[in-house]
C-alpha cells in the first residue's frame, strides 16, 4: 500500500486564450458597420433636407392615411377572425366534402398573393356589373375601398382558420378526456377548457398576422385607396421628394412596433401562470 508524501504546489490558471476574429465575424461586423454608416448619413440628410413647408401641408395628409390604414386593417381582421371560426372547423370536419371546400378555400387564399386577389375583385368583378345590380350589390363593390376590405377580409380569414385550427389541435388529448370524466359536455369542454388554452397557442401567430396584415395594406394604394401609402404616393407625385417615402416607411415602422409591444405585454399578462 503507497502513500503520498509531498503534494503538487498550487498551479496557476492557464492563460486566457487569445481572442481571434474569425471570416466571418469581421465580415458581420463590418456590414453593421456600414448600416451604421448608412444610417447617421440618412438621418443627416434628413435634417438637411427637412422642408416646414411639406410637413405643413402633407403631414395631416399622412395622419389621415394613417387612419384609413389602420380602419381597414381592424375592420379586416375583426371581419376574418368571425369568418375563421367556420373555416377551422370545416378544416377538422370529418365530412370529406365539408373538410375538402375549407380546405380549398384555405389552399387558394394563403397560396396565392394578396395582390392578386385584389386585382380580381377590384378589376374581375366589374366585368359583372349587371348581375351584381341585378342583385344590389353593385354599390358595395364598385368603391375601391370596400372591395380592399372585402380582399383583406377573406385572406386574413384563411390565416386566422389555419392558426386556430392548430391551436385548437394542439391540445392534448387528455385535456378531452378530463373534461368528459368531470362530466362537462362538448360545449363546455370546448368553452372552458379547449379554446382559453388554445387562445395562448394562438396569440402570438395571431399578432404576426396582423402585423404582415398592416404591411400588406399598402396595396390598397394601387387601388386608389388613399391610405398610407396613398397619401405617401399622391405626395411624391407633387414634389418628386423621395424623402415621402422615408417618412412612410416611419409611420409604419412605429405602428408595429408599438403593436408588438403591446402584444409583448398582453401575452406575459396571460401566460403569467405558465412562469415558475
Amino acid at each position: 500500500m503507497s502513500a503520498v508524501e509531498t503534494l503538487i504546489p498550487p498551479q496557476p490558471a492557464p492563460p486566457a486564450s487569445a481572442f481571434r476574429w474569425s471570416r466571418m465575424q469581421i465580415f458581420g461586423a463590418s456590414l453593421l458597420g456600414l448600416w451604421i454608416i448608412g444610417g447617421i448619413a440618412l438621418v443627416l440628410w434628413l435634417i438637411d433636407a427637412w422642408d416646414i413647408d411639406k410637413i405643413t401641408t402633407y403631414g395631416p395628409k399622412f395622419i389621415a392615411g394613417l387612419g384609413t390604414t389602420l380602419t381597414l386593417v381592424g375592420i379586416s381582421i375583426t371581419l376574418g377572425a368571425f369568418l375563421s371560426v367556420p373555416i377551422a372547423f370545416g378544416r377538422m370536419s370529418s365530412n370529406k366534402i365539408v373538410s375538402s371546400l375549407a380546405y380549398g378555400y384555405v389552399y387558394f387564399f394563403r397560396g396565392t398573393p394578396l395582390i392578386a386577389q385584389l386585382f380580381l375583385i377590384y378589376y374581375g368583378f366589374g366585368s359583372f356589373r349587371e348581375q351584381f345590380e341585378a342583385v344590389g350589390l353593385w354599390g358595395f363593390f364598385r368603391d375601391a375601398w370596400n372591395c380592399a376590405l372585402f380582399a383583406f377580409t377573406l385572406n386574413t380569414a384563411a390565416y386566422q382558420a389555419e392558426i386556430l385550427r392548430g391551436a385548437i389541435e394542439s391540445v392534448s388529448r387528455g385535456q378531452h378526456e378530463g373534461a368528459e370524466a368531470l362530466g362537462l359536455t362538448k360545449f363546455q369542454t370546448f368553452r372552458l377548457i379547449i379554446m382559453p388554452q388554445a387562445m395562448i397557442v394562438a396569440l402570438r401567430p395571431y399578432g404576426n398576422e396582423i402585423i404582415l396584415m398592416i404591411k400588406g395594406s399598402a396595396i390598397a394604394a394601387i387601388v386608389t385607396v388613399f391610405d398610407l401609402m396613398g397619401e405617401t404616393r399622391r405626395a411624391y407625385s407633387r414634389t418628386f421628394d423621395f424623402q415621402t417615402y422615408i417618412w412612410a416607411a416611419v409611420l409604419y415602422l412605429i405602428i408595429v412596433e408599438a403593436l408588438r409591444n403591446v402584444w409583448q405585454l398582453l401575452e406575459q399578462r396571460l401566460t403569467r401562470h405558465l412562469k415558475r
